[in-house]
């Protein structure tokens, strides 16, 4: 079923190349906000898409704006994320997935320990940390400019290196 729904989406865009931007954008922020990336498959559907496009012939001047929109996006859901842990601080532990799994927020914060505003940056690239280093960065009330600057660096970082490696492996496969 999750199979379907992410070909649906690839599909899509695939036959309306015009959509590639708006669908990288909500894929991406839906791969970044706390709850949804726990179920949403953002980065395969965006795999996905790249090497589609390619393989539809679409040219590369599409992969600017996707690339860009799905760093906006997850730039945004990570934002919104923080802001969620900076308002809810503890309180968080009473909402889903937190109730459900309540050490997700335990090695998070064992995470940002470690790691702090550098956590912030990796947590884009690694999909275990994603939902919850966000939430924890907010529940410590890291200050915000360290936290947005390590965000929004590294969704761009990370858009790209999902999106491009699919589009130039399709052409290169293609021998094109």
């Amino acid at each position: 079923m999750l199979h379907d729904f992410v070909q649906t989406i690839v599909a899509f865009v695939s036959a309306h190349q015009q959509w590639a931007a708006p669908v990288a954008f909500a894929v991406s922020f839906a791969e970044s906000f706390a709850f949804l990336s726990l179920i949403w498959p953002g980065t395969a559907i965006l795999v996905g898409i790249s090497a589609l496009l390619a393989a539809g012939g679409v040219k590369v001047d599409v992969l600017g704006p996707a690339m860009l929109a799905a760093g906006a996006g997850g730039a945004l859901g990570y934002a919104i994320s923080y802001w969620l842990g900076l308002y809810y601080k503890n309180d968080i532990l009473k909402i889903w997935p937190f109730t459900r799994y309540p050490n997700m927020i335990a090695r998070g914060k064992t995470f940002f320990d470690k790691w702090g505003v550098v956590g912030v940056f990796l947590g884009h690239f690694f999909g275990p940390v994603r939902a919850v280093i966000p939430v924890v960065a907010g529940m410590y009330a890291m200050k915000q400019t360290p936290f947005q600057i390590a965000n929004i660096a590294s969704a761009f970082l990370w858009a790209a290196g999902v999106i491009a490696p699919g589009y130039f492996g399709m052409q290169w496969f293609m021998g094109g």
